[in-house]
């Protein structure tokens, strides 16, 4: 209690620690992290590579920073008096007791207004068009052949393909990489499409001795507007919309919808959750696949026994009948028995074939029946399937899985074949 009654939290904090604990507060609170921002800068200043500046507005203003090792590319046309929108998260210098916004995007409104301007024309063109009343194709229950349009060595696709292995082992995948950011961005993503495309020929995909695509993926990791401005621009949402399988729109944000996603047969949050939404869980199937089979077993015998049962109840009452006409009206009651047992029969059989070829085709493309086959499964030293020779690198180790062991060998010399797409 204090001189005046005043109740204390704790007792005496030195003020350092009382500092590192506001800190550690505004850090851990959602509330103070990545916010969007929009005010006029001033006291612009550049000092041992950070840029620091205010951001204010008629009502206040905080002391912001960019630190060098963000190695943000900051619009040449922001000074002081710009208007501006900042992605920045709140922090507190415990030695000075100084809280400043750590900006880790900047960009004029005018810019941002642009931007979203020739999004919004297009979409309003795409919508006066009927292109966004088009009805969405549904994926393959069990896809053969996906193909993936995105960036190479990317954490995304590192994610993707770890994901349909475990998922699905064995699945047939064609990584087609392309740029996904830049000014060269939208031209590399429709030429990756095109090649999507062609592989879902079946005549060109026989020629590689492959099964046709019959979905694909095309998308990215998240990041910030202008790094996914490709996905909004109109050769790409084309090249989207003429896709002949269907595709699903992988761009790794919340925020806001891209067009891509807006014509695409399917919009995933993430390029992991495109996987799950594609590429079925074996386990699971092969569980359902057992369960079905049960169930149809079950109820042809249910109904089996409830036809006998009505086919006893009429023998009784032909018993009772007068005996004119009884021995036509037996026969007729038998053939239709006969009958009756003979399409259960067929029917049941017909069933269990059609199970029985599912059954197969699950055992067939598992990846140890693959590598009885004489094929071979490569793995990097992290574990991760090697898909193509350009993620190999001279020196590296390689695991070989082969139908009866493995061998590790080095990657000695790596040859790659010319695009000729």
């Amino acid at each position: 209690m204090g001189e005046r009654g005043v109740e204390t939290t704790t007792g005496p904090l030195p003020i350092g620690e009382f500092a590192q604990f506001v800190q550690r507060t505004v850090k851990q609170d959602p509330m103070f992290q990545h916010q969007a921002l929009i005010g006029e800068v001033s006291q612009w200043k550049t000092h041992n590579g950070n840029v620091y500046f205010t951001l204010r507005d008629e009502v206040g203003q905080m002391n912001c920073v960019i630190w060098r090792s963000a190695r943000l590319a900051v619009d040449p046309s922001i000074k002081e008096g710009a208007k501006v929108v900042v992605i920045a998260s709140l922090d507190l210098w415990p030695k000075r007791g100084n809280l400043q916004l750590v900006v880790v995007r900047i960009q004029p409104v005018q810019t941002l207004g642009d931007m979203e301007r020739i999004k919004r024309e297009l979409i309003e063109a795409l919508r006066s068009e009927g292109a966004l009343d088009a009805p969405k194709r549904r994926l393959p229950s069990l896809p053969k052949h996906v193909a993936i349009v995105t960036g190479t060595r990317s954490a995304a696709l590192s994610d993707m393909m770890r994901l349909i292995s475990d998922r699905w082992p064995g699945l047939r995948t064609t990584v087609i990489g392309v740029m996904v950011q830049g000014e060269l961005a939208p031209s590399s993503i429709v030429r990756g499409l095109a090649v999507s495309r062609r592989l879902a020929d079946p005549q060109v995909a026989a020629k590689l001795g492959l099964p046709p695509v019959d979905a694909v993926i095309v998308g990215r990791g998240g990041g910030s507007a202008e790094d996914l401005w490709a996905f909004n621009l109109e050769p790409v949402v084309r090249a989207v919309m003429v896709s002949p399988v269907p595709i699903v729109s992988a761009v790794g944000h919340e925020q806001d919808m891209l067009v891509t996603d807006l014509v695409a047969d399917v919009r995933a949050s993430t390029p992991s959750n495109a996987v799950e939404r594609l590429v079925p869980d074996r386990h699971g199937t092969l569980m359902l696949h057992d369960e079905v089979a049960l169930r149809l077993h079950q109820g042809a015998q249910r109904a089996l026994g409830q036809q006998r049962q009505r086919l006893h109840l009429l023998t009784a009452r032909l018993k009772q009948a007068p005996a004119k006409g009884l021995r036509t009206a037996q026969a007729r009651l038998e053939r239709g028995r006969q009958g009756l047992e003979r399409g259960v029969r067929q029917h049941v059989a017909e069933q269990r074939r059609r199970m029985e070829r599912c059954r197969t085709a699950l055992t067939m493309s598992h990846p140890q029946r693959v590598l009885e086959r004489g094929y071979v499964l490569a793995n990097d030293p992290s574990g991760n399937v090697v898909t193509a020779a350009s993620t190999l690198a001279v020196g590296q180790a390689i695991t070989f899985h082969f139908a009866d062991g493995a061998a590790t060998a080095d990657v000695t010399k790596v040859d790659l074949k010319e695009d000729n797409t």
